[in-house]
């Protein structure tokens, strides 16, 4: 293996797994049901209310079967709900319930707490360049 090589995605498994392990945390702690998969999900429906399965996948970056199976665990804890598009019965939108909007907003204040302690002593032109970085890896890899 050439010496040049750079290991950027041992660097990358090892942040995101203590990012989730501070998520899984810090809802455990407030008693939410939902993993830091999951909150990228209800996030998504939270903001835009109700859509399909497709559009989700696509906002989320997720693909469709990780989606399915993400709002099927969802829906088993009535975080979520499926409802028939009026002019297409074989699409659904995907809705969150009462219940889903009570823990996401009751979660909210917590991942704010943490996304701001992920990026401490970090600047804005840290981030620029963060989202860069992070852009060209996954278009090096498309």
């Amino acid at each position: 293996m050439p010496e040049n090589t750079k290991n950027f995605g041992a660097y990358m498994d090892k942040t995101l797994k203590i990012i989730k392990w501070n998520y899984l945390r810090a809802f455990k702690k407030l008693e939410v049901d939902f993993t830091a998969e999951q909150w990228v999900i209800l996030d998504e429906l939270y903001r835009k209310g109700g859509i399909s399965q497709t559009e989700l996948a696509n906002s989320s970056f997720k693909d469709a079967p990780t989606v399915s199976r993400i709002i099927d665990l969802l829906s088993k804890k009535k975080l979520v709900q499926r409802e028939r598009f009026d002019n297409d019965r074989r699409r659904y939108q995907v809705f969150l319930t009462e219940k889903g909007k009570a823990d996401y907003e009751k979660a909210l204040p917590a991942v704010h707490k943490l996304r701001e302690q992920g990026w401490q002593q970090l600047s804005d032109k840290d981030y620029e360049t963060y989202l860069r970085i992070m852009n060209q890896i996954f278009k090096n890899f498309e």
